[in-house]
């Protein structure tokens, strides 16, 4: 499929993954429309540094409002749907508004797609959904389980994406990207969390070291929304995009050191664990239905994909409040 001119909506797009995939998607000639969640300061988030912001069509409202949600979809024929709450400590603060964002927007999202005929919906998922792994590598019919409130408002909103298929035909791909990480992704995550204490000292802290990650490269993952938006016969398909690759946390840790030259100490800090029963053990990813479907594999090594994000947070470390442990 040819993206030029395409008319395309992608929500949640000032965020880490959404702005990778509108630069992108501005790239290939698409007429992007972004929608950013409203905020005091007019901020576009990572659209604001952007080299495309002004070929960018921007809505800044807020993803549980149906009637700004209509008026983003409207006249566009795909939608990338990233926008949602995504940090897993925070959802056991605020578990309703997880609910509201993550449930409720994602219904306004698909209300607009059914009624305003948008000939795709790429809705994502996450890998957070399966929980721990009961086998591995992890295939698109490994049991769902809500580990989280995050993990749990993700199932209920990949369910949605799913009904709304069977039950009115909305042109749904549900896409579980595994642990995409890489430039202006959040120190809420893990791999941007070792390179701040990295940068700044020889202590790491962190909370469990066992659990193990499959970990994507954001150009990786942009490049399967794309596949998953333009293939064909993969309506009402769910789809993992993941390396097939796990390495544990305290292994990641003195990757990222060795990477960066540095002897570290390593602590467990107890603020940073999640309950027990909430710890997802494991993550390995089966990607042959995205090779299948989609053509699609990681081109990124680990090894690559850290030094280049490494490279990016020492030139952009001001952007970062590296001095406070981030929910």
């Amino acid at each position: 499929m040819t993206w030029q001119n395409k008319r395309v909506l992608v929500t949640g797009a000032g965020g880490f993954i959404g702005s990778h995939l509108v630069e992108r998607l501005v790239e290939l000639g698409a007429s992007v429309r972004a929608l950013i969640h409203y905020n005091a300061l007019s901020s576009w988030g990572w659209l604001d540094f952007s080299p495309h912001r002004e070929r960018v069509e921007v809505i800044m409202g807020d993803l549980t409002d149906r009637d700004l949600v209509f008026q983003a979809a409207r006249n566009v024929e795909i939608i990338f749907h990233l926008g949602a709450l995504i940090a897993i400590p925070y959802s056991y603060q605020a578990p309703s508004s997880y609910v509201r964002t993550n449930i409720e927007g994602t219904l306004n999202i698909l209300l607009a797609a059914r009624d305003l005929k948008v000939a795709r919906l790429v809705h994502t998922s996450t890998s957070e959904v399966y929980g721990t792994a009961r086998y591995v590598p992890i295939d698109e019919n490994h049991p769902l389980q809500g580990q989280s409130p995050y993990s749990a408002t993700k199932i209920a909103a990949d369910k949605l994406a799913e009904a709304f298929y069977c039950s009115y035909g909305v042109p749904v791909v549900i896409v579980r990207p595994f642990n995409t990480y890489g430039p202006r992704q959040s120190t809420r995550a893990v791999i941007p969390t070792i390179i701040g204490q990295c940068l700044t000292g020889d202590t790491i802290r962190l909370g469990h070291l066992h659990p193990t990650r499959d970990l994507n490269y954001v150009s990786d993952t942009v490049e399967g929304f794309l596949r998953a938006a333009a293939a064909d016969n993969v309506l009402g398909q769910t789809i993992n995009l993941g390396s097939g690759r796990e390495i544990s946390i305290g292994d990641l840790a003195l990757l990222i050191a060795r990477l960066l030259g540095k002897q570290v100490h390593i602590i467990i800090d107890e603020r940073r664990r999640r309950p027990e029963k909430s710890e997802v053990e494991r993550l390995l990813a089966d990607n042959s239905k995205a090779k299948r479907l989609l053509g699609w594999e990681p081109r990124v090594s680990l090894e690559e994909g850290l030094i280049r994000t490494i490279d990016w947070m020492r030139e952009h470390r001001r952007r970062y409040r590296l001095d406070i442990h981030s929910i």
